[in-house]
């Protein structure tokens, strides 16, 4: 019995791309990089005014409560206006208690009841984008100014 032994050969140059293929499909990488980079950049804009919005929605309902909440005919979620009878002089108020303000009573059922949010570290306290939200006590809004060049405004 003999063994026929076989052997396989490559030749040169039949594996792996050609420069021109590999030209052809970083080029197509550039085209799509160029096209996909400015939609993600609109996306991730869109993302931070719809976070900003809905955290000014949650700033609002903590100053002046979630009037849908009903339990046994009364409200259940008065927010800070609801239980100390005046909008917050800042938004501080909201998780610290204010020296002039009383703690709440149950009986009266008055006075600070909260922290109406949660602080996270103060992150309440500004944008999506970094910026201070501006407060105005006096006309009942909520401004972030970090949008670009259009303000959000949240009145209560």
């Amino acid at each position: 019995m003999s063994r026929v032994r076989t052997t396989r050969r490559v030749k040169l140059g039949q594996g792996g791309f050609t420069l021109i293929e590999l030209v052809i499909v970083i080029i197509t990488l550039g085209i799509l990089a160029a096209v996909g980079i400015p939609k993600f950049a609109a996306m991730h804009e869109s993302a931070k005014i719809n976070a900003t919005k809905q955290e000014m929605a949650v700033l609002k309902k903590a100053i002046v409560g979630n009037p849908a909440a009903v339990a046994g005919g009364e409200y259940i979620d008065r927010g800070f206006e609801g239980d100390v009878g005046s909008v917050a002089s800042a938004l501080v108020d909201l998780v610290v208690k204010p020296d002039s303000i009383s703690s709440y009573d149950k009986l009266t059922r008055l006075g600070w009841n909260g922290p109406y949010i949660d602080s996270s570290g103060g992150d309440y306290l500004r944008d999506a984008w970094g910026n201070n939200y501006v407060y105005q006590p006096g006309s009942r809004r909520i401004i972030s100014t970090g949008g670009g060049g259009d303000s959000i405004i949240v009145s209560f």
